[in-house]
């Protein structure tokens, strides 16, 4: 077996540092993205506020020497999150601490592995600071003391790791892409094509709220679902961090639509593929009719809807939908035969991205279960 030498992360990097401690200039329309915390995720630098955009100028003067070593770890707020730097066109804020690693000791994907090792992670729960808003500081990445193999070993190890994350990333792609179709199908059929003659509706019409309740012992504790485990914009749902004890809750089943009724500013939406339950900040809502539920599904999809739902909510600071609100949600309803096609076509791209969802868990619980073992030397190459 192969020795494993101990470093301090600062001494195992040629740069550790974080970006701009205030805005830069920014222009609508600019070609570099303002990055912080929260546009770091999943391994990818994330484009997700046009108004955090600024200038080649404001670029030159503010930035930070990225290359392609460069990992980017989020240490201001929102902790944790971690990307491979691809070349893009970014400035970083202060919420993004930046890594170049000495390669002639650490490769760039072992040391994006090792930033996700339960030891890392508990390193980083400890030193953490803040009550409201956590913050990690560069004294402390830069003091964080792991082991590592001879590079060729890091670079084995990484391999393994990496191609489950290229497999899953493969599948979420192709579900992207499908999903897309589906969509744009939608739209086409029932948006901009509408018919004058279709019959006016609302939702209601052909759907409604499930209510039938169980307690949470009688189900798989892993399906329960909250607002808090749905993820925003419309991207499912993630396992639960913690499950109550005695509590009632709804009972959904495949292909009920679960739809977060706190904040729709948010747009938490899911899909159900299986059986589970759902607290009561969740609507579990179900088609009348098995030929309607895709219809239902790509109609509350809509950004539209979420804009609907906001302006019946109730609450200011934790804004809720209200349920009678939304089943009067105005639809056209075209002819029977145009909704039974539409369901048939979208339900060969549902079920091919819920197969390639079950994919994606099996090769994450296999990742999961590696990760630890192999940064840790539990088991080797």
């Amino acid at each position: 077996m192969s020795e494993w030498k101990e470093y301090k992360l600062g001494d195992a990097c040629t740069e550790l540092s974080d970006g701009l401690h205030k805005a830069p200039f920014f222009v609508e329309g600019g070609d570099y993205i303002f990055v912080n915390a929260k546009n770091i995720a999943k391994g990818y630098i994330i484009d997700n506020d046009p108004t955090k955009k600024s200038t080649q100028e404001e670029y030159l003067k503010y930035s930070s020497p990225l290359d392609e070593t460069t990992i980017l770890y989020s240490i201001d707020g929102t902790i944790g999150n971690i990307a491979l730097y691809r070349g893009e066109k970014c400035i970083l804020g202060k919420g993004a601490c930046y890594m170049n690693p000495d390669l002639q000791i650490l490769d760039r994907l072992f040391l994006y592995y090792t930033l996700q090792s339960p030891h890392f992670k508990a390193y980083i729960d400890q030193m953490s600071t803040g009550s409201t808003i956590q913050h990690i500081s560069l004294k402390t990445m830069r003091n964080y003391v792991f082991t590592c193999p001879p590079l060729k070993e890091q670079k084995q190890i990484a391999s393994i790791l990496s191609s489950l994350d290229d497999k899953m990333d493969l599948l979420n792609r192709e579900n992207a892409t499908l999903e897309a179709m589906a969509e744009t199908l939608f739209r086409q059929w029932f948006i901009e094509k509408a018919k004058e003659d279709w019959e006016e509706g609302k939702l209601g019409d052909i759907c409604e709220y499930v209510k039938e309740k169980a307690d949470i012992a009688n189900i798989d504790r892993n399906t329960y679902v909250t607002t808090e485990n749905m993820c925003s914009n419309k991207q499912g749902v993630v396992p639960p961090s913690s499950v109550p004890e005695n509590i009632k809750v709804t009972i959904y089943s495949p292909d009920d639509i679960l739809l977060s009724n706190i904040r729709p500013y948010f747009k938490k939406l899911w899909l159900s593929d299986k059986n589970g339950g759902c607290s009561n900040d969740v609507l579990c809502i179900r088609s009348k009719n098995e030929v309607f539920k895709y219809l239902v599904y790509y109609t509350i999809r809509q950004d539209d809807f979420f804009d609907y739902v906001m302006l019946g909510s109730k609450g200011s600071k934790m804004p809720r939908g209200d349920k009678q609100h939304i089943m009067n949600w105005p639809i056209q309803m075209p002819p029977y035969p145009h909704i039974k096609r539409f369901n048939d076509l979208v339900a060969d791209c549902i079920e091919k991205m819920q197969s390639n969802n079950r994919q994606v868990q099996c090769l994450q619980a296999q990742r999961d279960i590696l990760l630890p073992k192999l940064m840790s030397n539990e088991i080797a190459i």
